[in-house]
């Protein structure tokens, strides 16, 4: 008998099961944690620039040869590109689920290398990236600054070049963009009258300053095989021009006459942002926002605290007036939702230990369970770990769940033992080895008839297996623990802890023995009762029947539930080809409402920004993301996110132009 070892050796069950519970704690600060398992499928973006070209064009002659090669990759779901009237082209790959996320950019690489050839020279030239776009993001950083010197254009620049690199670098970032990314470029405004009646084109303009904004080689003065010099001193000449002035004393053209037409005389350099597209607002305030994305399979609560404490030490440098804030932060609803999880946790164990010891009745038959579920729980977090699986909301609610099926195994083992120590008058040796004999089938039979309950979900597919998989080989896993501890330290705990009993029982157990063994003698004569009334049972057996699948036909259905995560998107969509101005009159309605509401506690509006088309860059376009205060603080009749969300659509249903 494959329990008769452990009983035999009690001290090895005991050694066993630590092991099982040490590989479980080490793997509690080890694994992941996140809201939900990762379902979004990996996507890789490609960003290409074809100055002058308008949408039609750019997705002619830039999109149609790169999406001709993308077709037929490996793992590869669909791809959808976007061409906008300045030139920019954007395209979206997305892969299966499960796919790598560095294989699939190399694969889009390499046919993006293939593509190279037929794009135009100007495309190439300004370079095209290929990038892990990251879906997951985990918090926004706002820089303002109350000092009127330090406008949008220096704020963006002061945060691509002293926070991006340090935010990149805290464990568990996977990236970290500046919104708008408004660094400071000389823009060249040509006046086309003045153009034309010199005779020129844009093309010739862009080709004087490409041929003397560059830095040239002037080689070294001494170097040999000259003549015999003491010195080797480089010779360095003008680089690249700085300066306005400088730009607007670039020659275009050489006349015959000797004159020269310049660049001052058709246009006017400025040194400013690079692009006016994009622009940002926390609570009304113009601001510089970086976005930080999560990491695939990192830790959200250990990230967001590394990008906290970066940006305070971050801070002692600042220049005077310019602050730091954190409006939108997903991980305060994670932290909640992993608290309350394990606070039902251990509040089933509490009602556990409760059922278990009203019905064994001694202290000692229940610690055996006491000590063998906490055996059964850690040990499945080393097998989420092996797994690759993550804490999350549907894991621990696995776990919660497993606490009232693994208790069964030991309950099954001690109330036997029990039960043969006081019927049969064994001692505790010969009861436990003589229980065991007769419960290690059963035990077996119950971890592979629930296993055989949850592991079908590890096969579902679509988003629904994704989301539930973890869910389910948790419990599995759970399960197989809890089958392999009542069969080696369970007996073992049964043998060092049990006692033949005297026999006299407390009032109290009196008590609730009779009203159990009454309890029992209804439900009994309920079920001879239903047996002689069979066709009455049948029908009403049918008509509750039909009504759940009735109202199975009623109930909303989805994915996950509903819930106040303390936060809500909104997102504005003008008529196509809106300019920035007319977007910025609508986003101005949306802003003041929601200032308005008492509920609100920040309004973070990413001007430009699409969300409705996966996150592309428009004019008429602006998305919002609305925190909310702590739900407690909510005054009035409206405090749940959701139905502030469908108070502010009917309220926001007026704007004639969004």
């Amino acid at each position: 008998m494959f329990s008769l070892f452990f009983i035999n050796r009690p001290v090895f069950a005991m050694v066993l099961s630590i092991l099982i519970v040490l590989a479980g704690t080490v793997a509690m600060f080890v694994l992941p944690i996140e809201q939900y398992p990762s379902i979004v499928p990996p996507t890789i973006q490609i960003s290409a620039h074809y100055p002058g070209a308008d949408a039609e064009t750019g997705a002619r002659s830039v999109a149609a040869p790169i999406e001709q090669q993308l077709s037929g990759a490996k793992g590869l779901l669909y791809f959808r590109s976007q061409a906008s009237n300045d030139g920019a082209v954007s395209i979206v790959a997305t892969f299966e689920i499960g796919t790598n996320q560095d294989i699939a950019a190399v694969e889009v690489q390499n046919r993006l290398s293939i593509a190279q050839p037929r794009l135009p020279e100007e495309v190439v030239r300004n370079g095209i990236t290929v990038t892990k776009a990251s879906t997951s993001l985990l918090a926004v950083i706002a820089l303002q600054s109350d000092n009127p010197q330090f406008d949008e254009v220096y704020l963006s620049n002061y945060a691509t070049i002293n926070l991006l690199e340090a935010i990149k670098r805290v464990p568990g970032v996977g990236d970290a963009t500046v919104f708008g990314g408004k660094d400071y470029a000389m823009r060249l405004w040509v006046n086309p009258d003045k153009l034309a009646v010199k005779g020129m084109s844009v093309s010739d303009v862009a080709a004087a300053v490409r041929d003397q904004n560059a830095v040239f080689p002037a080689g070294a003065i001494g170097q040999r095989p000259g003549p015999r010099s003491e010195l080797t001193v480089p010779a360095v000449t003008r680089g690249r021009l700085s300066e306005a002035s400088e730009y607007e004393n670039i020659v275009i053209r050489a006349n015959a006459d000797g004159s020269m037409v310049r660049l001052g005389d058709v246009a006017r350099a400025e040194l400013g942002p690079d692009n006016y597209t994009l622009f940002g607002r926390l609570n009304g305030k113009q601001t510089t926002f970086v976005l930080v994305y999560l990491q695939v399979g990192a830790n959200a609560l250990d990230a967001i605290t590394g990008v906290n404490a970066t940006m305070n030490d971050l801070r002692n440098s600042f220049p005077q007036g310019i602050t730091w804030t954190s409006p939108y932060d997903t991980t305060p609803y994670i932290g909640d939702s992993i608290r309350e999880v394990v606070k039902t946790l251990l509040e089933a164990i509490g009602l556990v230990l409760i059922v278990v010891f009203l019905f064994l009745q001694t202290w000692r038959a229940t610690l055996i369970p006491l000590l063998a579920v906490p055996v059964a729980i850690v040990g499945a977090l080393a097998g989420m770990l092996v797994l690759g699986f993550t804490i999350n909301t549907l894991t621990l609610f696995g776990l919660v769940l497993a606490i009232g099926i693994v208790v069964d195994d030991a309950i099954v083992v001690v109330e036997n033992v029990e039960r043969v120590m006081h019927a049969e008058h064994l001692n505790v040796r010969d009861a436990v080895i003589k229980a065991m004999s007769q419960v290690t089938g059963p035990v077996i039979a119950i971890v592979l008839v629930l296993s055989a309950v949850f592991v079908p979900v590890a096969f579902l597919g679509g988003l629904t297996g994704q989301l539930y998989r973890q869910f389910a080989i948790t419990i599995a896993v759970s399960v197989a623990i809890s089958g392999t501890v009542a069969l080696t330290l369970t007996p073992a705990l049964c043998l060092l802890l049990l006692k033949p009993g005297s026999g006299k029982k407390p009032k109290f157990f009196i008590w609730f023995d009779s009203f159990f063994e009454s309890v029992t003698r209804l439900f009994t004569a309920g079920v001879q009762r239903t047996l002689r009334h069979s066709v009455i049972a049948c029908i009403v057996f049918g008509i509750l029947g039909l009504a759940v699948w009735q109202l199975n036909r009623i109930v909303p259905a989805g994915l996950v539930p509903e819930e106040d995560q303390g936060f809500i998107f909104a997102a504005v969509s003008l008529p196509e080809g809106a300019s920035l101005e007319r977007t910025d009159a609508v986003v101005r309605q949306v802003e003041d409402y929601f200032h308005k509401q008492p509920y609100v506690a920040n309004v973070v509006m990413l001007g430009g920004f699409d969300l409705l088309t996966g996150g592309t860059n428009s004019t008429s376009a602006a998305t919002f993301f609305i925190g909310l205060k702590p739900y407690s603080e909510r005054t009035g009749p409206v405090t749940h996110a959701g139905d502030i969300a469908n108070a502010a659509m009917a309220n926001l249903g007026g704007v004639r132009d969004g």
